[in-house]
């Protein structure tokens, strides 16, 4: 199934709700209205709710300083995660008008796992995947150098996930040296896998290593049963994923609000 409806139509309904059902110990979810309200103690909270959020006007200006006001009352900032086919139209303009800002749009892209795995030759460079901790901070330094902020937040869930069968980090190396670095999460009770991260050192950059890793997590995932890979890609990754056979299926944009 490569239409594009069909595969959003799956994306909503399965690997969209994961956003606030399948979440990490330690979370609270509340239900205000039509969304999702997700709190943790020590990280920033979430704020999704379903394509048509069924309400309009000044009640939807309410429902949003609700959920601005409840993440300030705990001195947390938060994310409103909005998608581009969604309704209102008009929810990322209120949403800013309350004071959130938007960090950025991204196209989410879909493809079939089994549509993703042919091997890609790499001349000197290994692809594996990683978990001791030594590794883990080389693959986050990479992530640092490549995307210009720090990714401790990434060693602690790398960290935290190691033993979990779901979450696999996977680093293209060159003598030695991460040159790229990427992870599957594979989201349970769906059809579907998240590939993140991908950055590679711009000197190794159009040598195959984002394909590769692409392919070597398609085939993780496939090992594991997944149909659906998705990618949340930048407008570099867009074309390089849709010439593998990904479909763009909609965007996405997080509008954060922090109250410091």
């Amino acid at each position: 199934m490569t239409d594009a409806a069909a595969l959003l139509r799956a994306f909503d309904d399965q690997a969209r709700p994961a956003e606030w059902t399948v979440l990490d110990p330690g979370a609270t979810v509340d239900r205000d209205g039509p969304v999702f309200r997700v709190s943790w103690p020590r990280r920033r909270g979430f704020v999704g709710g379903p394509p048509d959020l069924g309400v309009t006007g000044v009640e939807l200006d309410e429902l949003i300083a609700r959920q601005r006001d409840f993440f300030t009352a705990r001195d947390q900032g938060v994310e409103w995660k909005t998608w581009g086919h969604d309704t209102p139209a008009d929810l990322p303009e209120r949403l800013q008008a309350a004071g959130f800002v938007s960090e950025g749009r991204e196209t989410v892209l879909v493809g079939i796992a089994e549509e993703m795995t042919a091997p890609v030759q790499l001349d000197g460079i290994v692809v594996r995947e990683v978990a001791e901790e030594a590794d883990v901070h080389r693959l986050a330094a990479t992530a640092t150098e490549v995307f210009g902020r720090g990714h401790d937040w990434l060693i602690e869930r790398l960290l935290e996930k190691k033993d979990d069968p779901n979450v696999v980090a996977v680093v293209a190396e060159a003598d030695g040296q991460v040159v790229s670095s990427s992870r599957i999460e594979i989201v349970p009770g769906t059809e579907f896998g998240g590939l993140w991260g991908g950055g590679t050192l711009e000197k190794w950059r159009g040598k195959g290593i984002y394909r590769a890793l692409i392919a070597h997590r398609a085939r993780l995932a496939v090992a594991r049963g997944v149909k659906y890979l998705q990618v949340d890609a930048s407008e570099d990754s867009r074309p390089i994923l849709e010439r593998l056979g990904f479909v763009a299926v909609t965007t996405t944009t997080g509008y954060a609000w922090n109250p410091r």
